[in-house]
């Protein structure tokens, strides 16, 4: 079973900050998810401290 819910290519949103627009995960180390946000760049979340939500593919 993996350790993580997220997995390299997913799309993620943070749900504190829309303006960040949505993110593909980009490695998952842990707890530790780098995710290219469309407006703020490549960002490392720490998921034990932030939630991040799954974005379905067939709705956005």
């Amino acid at each position: 079973m993996p350790d993580s819910i997220f997995e390299p290519g997913q799309l993620v949103r943070h749900p504190g900050r829309p303006d960040w627009g949505s993110g593909q995960v980009q490695s998952v180390v842990g707890d530790r998810v780098t995710v290219n946000f469309e407006h703020a760049g490549k960002l490392l979340i720490n998921t034990s401290n932030t939630t991040l939500d799954i974005v379905d593919g067939a709705g956005n």
